[in-house]
């Protein structure tokens, strides 16, 4: 029938199984057959790179991009699942650097570019095996035989088209602009990248004196970048600030902002000589074009060599009175104010800093780096007595995120793709997009959208997809937009099929349409975001092939990755979109939060926290760590993973479905039972299988809603508390109907019940946890059905049976627990065992229940007889005494009235009318006195020999008063609870029949004789021997009476 179920939990030899089935019987292969001709549900799978290895945090990616598209496969769609792979781009620059031995640019050229883009182009697939193996490991399905590479040549002419339709809506530009910039890598960065590499930092910020030309006197301007100090060519006060001149107590005379005074002069201050002393005040805007000497010879002999004004005070509101003196200075080759100030005044451009980020020979700094370079400015101009300060300050200062050098703020030419035209449109198709949660589209991607700045598109590299733009000297310049437009232009047939990478693609030219000339492309390569942003049209190489399958495919249903993406591939996504089809690429989105270590740290190697997927993996397996991703909380809030709390997740759901199953097993191949042979006759069920099918058929259809709406958390509590009601209630409940002798009809509606609610949530979890579920289905379903489906993934969502759903029946089985987990602590405070039956149990509750529910709670508590009372109070005696602190003011002399009527009154009616009216009423001595619960001192007493407890409106009460015939029951109930314990230490299968023996205890000898036949049947025993002992033997003490047991095999 069944194959046995070894009830362990260590589930990762099992996947490993299951894995293996799935891969030789291409189960996945066969999902996607079996829907081709079913709605589409669309899923972008974002590109990984190959070069860098799995984390942790791709197991999480990995089990919601995987489970929602499962699911959506059961639900009759057809969910294409292409795996993508991201290639271009600094990452795999750097490997190959680092591999071969070089350092920068100048060394890769001097190596050769071509062999430099073989490597790049090996060192993408370094990690392939790897991330497949991980893939497949943690249950991912998707199509990596077919993936899309962004460095195949029909993906680059896909892109190669989109740039043509952006160039031609004059959307995409050459600028000269402040762009954040790695001197490292020799490339700037777009601001969604510069968002991710900002690292908290102490530097020393500088308090300069610039000395006024014509008086003896200074503005004290202040800068947090000391390197940029020999380009300066400006200041700037704030227009509508007042700034005065003052006699400060050093002996010099300074200009600053009014506000700020005390912060920077009131160092010099004294109890009988002030600070400073002010001679004159202004508005910054009395301050413009006021002239200063220059900081550095150098920036003078610049501004004269372009002939333009330099060295003056310029106004601007950016200025703030929050740090500093007010006064700022201004290098407009470092700076997007100071660039914006720039052309504003028509300063001279000074750009000491070269492309590596060091100090040019114009400076006294040359060839030195410019953060090396900030403590050499700040020592000369001390020793020339132009430092007033140099304070330190703590601030987050962006670094490159590929190589962790400092960023700079440099003026280069770049290209730049107009986002600022479209940002109206951006927003729009932002806001038909259903973020998960909404907080992150309308917050953080939507204040992202509301600031948006042009893209920085283009990149100084190697490694990359070629900027389509060619350029003749005449300044004419053209964007090819396909290879067959190349040829046509070009007239090189090289081009039909030249590799479209660099160096081979520059080695094409264009003949120039204005003068003839020979155009050139443009040395720049595209930033790697773009890449991935035009995944929906570059995988199928549109628009020159598979038109119809984009459009059919176009937009998602479904994304999903981790919330660093808002300004990555959730960005690029949306911009590409918005310019190409001005639409949402995606039409739901669940952004995921990180994973930390137990402590909430992020998790890094330097730190030593970092857990390795495989071995996380190897030691717990996929479905557990699948599990604890679901259950554990919102997808997008940061997710602390350890051991304990997976093992405890895989304990309290896997470990409880599993052992459902496995007592299904058991009793099933006991009994032979083979449910293809009965039909479930739902009418004729007992109360207790309509409430399990009605449970059952109510959680199929809360996981279909939440998963239907992306509520993982809420779908998987609902599976996790459903199996634990099937567990630990209706299992529990029914198990002696499974030890029934025959085959009636009640055995068989429970075999039945239990079956169809075991096979039903499998189903209803197969997206969560893909390898179990598997397991059970094979075993319980294809083993008695050889005509099944093949797989548990090739089967339908489970359908609602609505006219199972009875929420009366829930209602009343839920009233029913809470009774019994009340009686529970009921017996728990008397200290009374469960195996020791008691003889009364009063209710109170809303509703009283018939026999059917009372006879539960009498068994699940041992008490023979249960009683639906009006109230308990009878049970509970109440006194009253004033609270002085309210009735003494209110009352005064009738306090000592108060206190004796109370210390007088009938404690139960007294209760009941504070609780019907609000207040208690006294008479006192002829004047009326109101007691609220507030101005009452109220002390509960138990009746002796009764147990109360109470939960909002039900309340129960133990009569703990035990006569012997219930102490004599309770004795058989716990020596029949021990010769049970020991069958299962002897290991004896369910079914062996035993002989017992027993000694050393005459008043346990006399019991056991006295109820011989009942402890007989209830642990399936043949004989009782009393006074000599046998087999397995064991010594306990039974209610402190001393005995020895033994159990041996028939």
């Amino acid at each position: 029938m069944y194959q046995k179920v070894d009830t362990n939990l260590n589930f990762v030899d099992r996947e490993k199984q299951v894995e293996k089935f799935w891969k030789e019987n291409h189960i996945f292969e066969k999902s996607m057959e079996d829907r081709k001709d079913d709605p589409t549900y669309m899923f972008y799978d974002g590109p990984p790179t190959a070069n860098g290895k799995p984390h942790i945090g791709h197991v999480l990616t990995r089990v919601i991009k995987d489970m929602i598209p499962r699911y959506r496969t059961m639900k009759g769609y057809m969910v294409p699942r292409k795996a993508g792979w991201d290639t271009h781009g600094l990452p795999v620059e750097l490997e190959v650097e680092k591999k071969l031995g070089l350092d920068g640019k100048e060394q890769i050229e001097e190596y050769g570019m071509e062999p430099f883009i073989q490597q790049c182009k090996e060192s993408v697939w370094k990690y392939k095996g790897m991330w497949e193996d991980f893939s497949s490991t943690v249950g991912f399905w998707a199509d990596m035989d077919n993936p899309y590479v962004t460095y195949h040549d029909d993906y680059i002419e896909s892109e190669w088209w989109a740039l043509k339709e952006i160039w031609n809506k004059k959307l995409l530009y050459k600028g000269f602009k402040i762009v954040p910039y790695c001197p490292r890598c020799g490339t700037p960065l777009s601001a969604q990248e510069v968002s991710q590499g900002y690292k908290t930092v102490k530097e020393r910020s500088a308090i300069v004196r610039f000395k006024v030309v014509g008086e003896d006197a200074y503005f004290l301007a202040w800068t947090t970048t000391p390197w940029t100090l020999p380009s300066n060519v400006a200041l700037c006060v704030n227009p509508d600030e007042t700034y005065c001149k003052v006699k400060a107590a050093d002996g010099y005379t300074y200009y600053m902002a009014e506000a700020l005074l005390d912060k920077v002069l009131g160092k010099f201050g004294s109890e009988d000589k002030p600070a400073y002393e002010v001679l004159e005040k202004y508005v910054g805007k009395d301050l413009e074009y006021k002239e200063y000497e220059p900081l550095f010879a150098c920036a003078g002999e610049a501004a004269a060599k372009q002939k333009k004004k330099a060295h003056f005070v310029t106004a601007d509101s950016y200025v703030t009175m929050s740090d500093g003196t007010g006064i700022v200075h201004i290098a407009p080759a470092f700076g997007e104010d100071d660039s914006r100030i720039g052309r504003n005044y028509d300063l001279p451009f000074v750009q000491f800093v070269d492309g590596k980020g060091d100090l040019t020979a114009e400076t006294p700094y040359a060839g030195i780096f410019v953060k090396k370079a900030d403590p050499m400015v700040l020592q000369d101009l001390d020793k020339e007595g132009k430092l007033f300060d140099a304070p330190k300050f703590e601030h987050d200062y962006p670094h490159c995120w590929r190589c962790d050098t400092p960023l700079i703020y440099y003026a280069r030419e770049s290209w730049f793709i107009k986002m600022t035209s479209v940002k109206d449109d951006l927003i729009r198709n932002n806001n038909t997009i259903n973020w998960i949660p909404e907080s992150i589209g309308k917050g953080r991607f939507g204040d992202w959208l509301e600031n948006v700045q042009d893209w920085g598109i283009s990149r100084n590299r190697y490694w990359g997809t070629p900027l389509n733009i060619w350029q003749c000297e005449c300044g004419h310049m053209h964007s090819i937009g396909s290879r067959q437009e190349l040829f046509e232009m070009s007239g090189d047939e090289k081009a039909k099929t030249v590799e479209l990478h660099r160096p081979y693609i520059d080695e094409i030219t264009l003949k120039c349409p204005e003068c003839g000339g020979t155009m050139h492309r443009v040395p720049e390569v595209i930033d790697c975001w773009f890449d991935s942003g035009a995944m929906p049209f570059a995988q199928h190489h549109y628009p020159f092939e598979n038109k119809e399958l984009f459009e059919k495919q176009f937009p998602a249903d479904f994304i999903s990755e981790a919330v660093d993406q808002t300004r990555g591939w959730f960005y690029s996504l949306l911009a590409e979109s918005t310019i190409l089809f001005n639409q949402a690429p995606y039409k739901n989105v669940i952004v995921l939060g990180h994973v930390q270590d137990e402590n909430g740290q992020k998790m890094s190697k330097s730190k030593g926290n970092a857990v390795d997927p495989f071995d996380a993996l190897e030691k717990y397996g996929a479905d557990a760590i699948r599990w604890y991703f679901y259950i554990n909380s919102a997808p997008w809030l940061p997710n602390r993973f350890h051991g304990k709390a997976v093992q405890e997740g895989q304990r309290k759901f896997m470990g409880t479905l599993w052992n459902t199953y496995a007592f299904f097993v058991l009793y099933a191949n006991i009994d032979n039972f083979d449910p293809t042979k009965y039909t479930l006759d739902y009418d004729n069920l007992p109360v207790m299988d309509k409430w399990l099918l009605s449970k059952l058929n109510s959680v199929v259809k809360t996981v279909d809603e939440c998963l239907g709406n992306y509520k993982i958390p809420e779908s998987a509590r609902a599976l996790q508390d459903f199996v634990d009601e099937m567990s630990n209630w209706y299992v529990r409940r029914s198990r002696e109907r499974f030890w029934a002798k025959g085959m009636e009809q009640d055995k068989i509606n429970a075999y039945m019940t239990l079956y169809t609610a075991l096979v039903t949530i499998s189903k209803a979890a197969a997206p969560m946890i893909p390898f179990m579920t598997e397991e059970i289905y094979q075993n319980l379903v294809r083993s008695v059905d050889k005509d099944a489906v093949e797989s548990i993934h090739l089967c339908d969502f489970p359908k609602v049976k609505e006219a199972w759903i009875n929420k009366e029946l829930e209602d009343d089985m839920e009233e029913l627990l809470k009774i019994v987990v009340l009686g529970r602590a009921a017996r728990n405070t008397a200290n009374i065992k469960n195996r020791q039956p008691i003889g009364t149990m009063y209710v109170k509750a809303e509703k009283e229940m018939g026999q059917f529910y009372t006879d539960i709670i009498a068994d699940e508590l041992n008490v023979k007889e249960v009683k639906f009372a009006k109230d308990v109070e009878s049970f509970i005696s109440y006194s009253f005494k004033p609270q002085l602190r309210t009735v003494g003011p209110k009352y005064g002399k009738l306090l000592n009235g108060i206190r004796k009527a109370l210390s007088e009154i009938n404690g139960t009616e007294a209760m009941n009318e504070l609780r019907s009216k609000g207040v208690l009423t006294l008479d006192i001595d002829g004047n009326k006195a109101e007691l609220t619960e507030e101005d009452l001192l109220i002390e509960t007493a138990q009746t002796e020999g009764y147990v109360t407890e109470t939960d909002g409106d039900v309340s129960v009460v133990l009569d703990t008063n035990l006569t012997p015939e219930l102490i004599e029951e309770g004795f058989v109930r716990e020596i029949v609870s021990k010769i049970q314990t020991m069958r299962k230490e002897a290991g004896f299968e369910v079914m062996d029949k035993i002989h017992i023996y027993a000694k050393d205890n005459e008043r346990i000898l006399e019991l056991m004789k006295k109820h011989k036949e009942e402890i007989m049947s209830e642990v399936l025993a043949e004989d009782i021997t009393l006074g000599e002992t046998e087999g397995y033997v064991k010594e306990w003490n039974i209610n402190k009476e001393p005995v020895v047991l033994g159990v041996a095999k028939m």
